[in-house]
């Protein structure tokens, strides 16, 4: 067997038990960590969409944090839903 022929065995088995092993939880906490920023964009910038949560002055000391998210986050609140966006 030559050389390059090992690397890619062994990648390949080592992605195998990756997939078997890992990347449900690997999902899992991608989707939590999804929900939680969105949950912290709602919180601190509610008041964009008239919910005020947060006090004006904690919502600016977080600001600086939640500016670079603002433009994809108002477009993944504002999303049509279908009720096959559950499955996924």
């Amino acid at each position: 067997m030559t050389e390059e022929k090992k690397v890619s065995v062994g990648k390949a088995a080592k992605e195998l038990i990756y997939g078997m092993a890992m990347h449900d939880m690997v999902r899992y906490a991608l989707k939590t960590r999804m929900y939680l920023e969105h949950l912290f964009m709602l919180i601190t910038l509610g008041d964009m969409l008239g919910i005020p949560l947060l006090p004006p002055y904690y919502s600016l000391k977080l600001l600086p944090y939640a500016v670079p998210n603002i433009k994809s986050w108002k477009r993944r609140l504002f999303r049509e839903r279908d009720f096959t966006d559950a499955f996924f």
